[in-house]
């Protein structure tokens, strides 16, 4: 029995493993220089100096060693100074040390990564294109960076920061603005590759023959669509992001545009869009469906909002980042990025599939059983080859569902006379206020389960609690 179980356990592994293959991994990350406002909190603290160059080449190896091949600058100077060696602005760091821009390219360029560089802030973050000054200073900027960079090893191309809402329909004065800026960078540096990440998805009229004209007249090399997950344009973003995706791929399959997600990985700390909120990790299971929703739909890359400071890597010399949860967030997302497909990822896996009709990030789906507060037992029938029992729970605290604290389980052989086999904790995650996921629990078939015909699932809800069970078999 145990080398069947073993060989079962193997055969589940190489199966993740080759669904693994199938969901792209995060492997660019935007790198945020100046503090803001309070989103910046954690990723980029006031109490931290973010123009050190030595943090910021040891910031670029972690990246790295998080298989990261781009790292894309949202912006290179902020009111009116500079990060970098301008000759146009003040700089914002000490003129007796390396600029930040220059650490990071030349890191990147020792680690084989690419660099998108950006042409922001001409002032600051509202800038608005409708201003000829701010115009003119983004054309005056790009010059300057073209000719400070543009032969580096490591810069790859360009990063517009002209993030206009998509929906509808793009508007000319988005598309006028995107094309003057890429117009000039084609002169400046015909090889380099030009990307914008415009917001929208969520109101975006596809079927509006409009969006594609619109969409085909951008001189863009790549739209990195932000998948507002993160942002929660919607109450249950998820389901629909879906379907979302695979119009958009429609849509880029005729333009010839490349298609990249930038999927968001924070949550936040208190209000949602909130100037006055902090950005935090996202919990895994959220950013892992994310990941899976933009694979399937047909992304070619993704990249995030962002990595950089705000998953952190455990006891890094410069800690930037969320106390404790950037460092469980690296932790979480390295574990399956380098291929730690056991239990309870093998679980995980098999969810976010879609291939075997489990229900979705939305309290609606009526295939989730329904559970309200007080003690509750489930009981499932082991069919033959029975190996282990997944527990889908839907995390949903805005809706007031939440996953019970504990859930016991009891075996069988008779349905009358149980034996306890397993006590699992459910996860816990610090940053649920504004999400709706799914986490699971996997029950494996030990030694305590030999003979049983019947499980019992006994757990107490405090609230509502939301499940779904898919039985393993081999």
């Amino acid at each position: 029995m145990r080398k069947n179980l073993v060989f079962i356990v193997l055969l589940l592994w190489t199966c993740a493993s080759a669904f693994a293959q199938q969901i792209l991994p995060v492997t660019g990350t935007f790198i945020n220089l100046p503090y803001q406002d309070v989103r910046n909190k954690y990723t980029n603290p006031e109490g931290i100096d973010m123009t050190d160059p030595q943090m910021w080449a040891m910031k670029v190896v972690e990246m790295k060693e998080m298989g990261m091949e781009y790292l894309v600058f949202m912006s290179v100077a902020n009111e009116c100074k500079a990060y970098y060696p301008s000759r146009l602005m003040d700089w914002h760091y000490p003129s007796y040390r390396q600029s930040p821009v220059d650490a990071i390219m030349d890191e990147a360029a020792k680690q084989g990564m690419k660099v998108f560089m950006s042409t922001g802030w001409a002032k600051d973050q509202d800038d608005n294109l409708r201003d000829p000054k701010i115009k003119a200073r983004q054309m005056e900027m790009m010059d300057e960076l073209a000719g400070l960079y543009g032969k580096h090893p490591a810069f790859y191309g360009w990063y517009l920061p002209v993030e206009d809402c998509l929906g509808p329909v793009l508007t000319d004065y988005a598309v006028d603005a995107v094309n003057a800026l890429t117009a000039r960078a084609r002169e400046l540096t015909p090889h380099a590759r030009i990307m914008i990440s415009p917001y929208g998805i969520f109101n975006s009229d596809f079927d509006d023959p409009r969006y594609e004209q619109q969409l085909s007249r951008l001189e863009v090399d790549i739209i990195a669509y932000q998948d507002e997950v993160g942002c929660v344009r919607e109450k249950h973003p998820l389901p629909r992001l879906r379907e979302n995706w695979k119009k958009l791929r429609a849509i880029h399959d005729r333009t010839g545009v490349e298609m990249w997600a930038n999927c968001e990985s924070f949550a936040w700390e208190k209000g949602t869009n909130d100037r006055s909120s902090a950005l935090i990790p996202a919990p895994f299971p959220r950013l892992l469906s994310q990941l899976v929703a933009a694979a399937e739909g047909g992304a070619e890359k993704i990249i995030s909002f962002v990595f950089c400071g705000l998953v952190e890597k455990p006891g890094s010399q410069y800690q930037l980042g969320q106390p404790y949860w950037s460092e469980k967030a690296y932790e979480d997302y390295m574990a399956w990025h380098e291929g730690d497909h056991t239990f309870p990822w093998t679980g995980c896996w098999y969810y976010l599939m879609e291939s075997s009709g489990l229900p979705k990030e939305d309290p609606s789906d009526e295939r989730w059983e329904r559970y309200g507060p007080g003690t509750h037992e489930v009981i499932v029938t082991v069919p033959e080859y029975f190996i282990g029992l997944n527990i889908l729970l839907l995390n949903s605290h805005k809706d007031r569902i939440v996953p019970p604290s504990k859930i016991f389980c009891f075996t069988s052989e008779d349905g009358e006379k149980w034996s306890l086999a397993h006590i699992k904790d459910t996860p816990v995650w610090d940053n649920v206020n504004h999400d709706t996921f799914i986490d699971i629990v996997c029950l494996e078939w030990v030694k305590e389960c030999e003979g049983a015909k019947y499980l019992k699932l006994a757990f107490t809800a405090e609230d509502q609690v939301y499940l779904k069970t898919d039985k393993i078999v081999k």
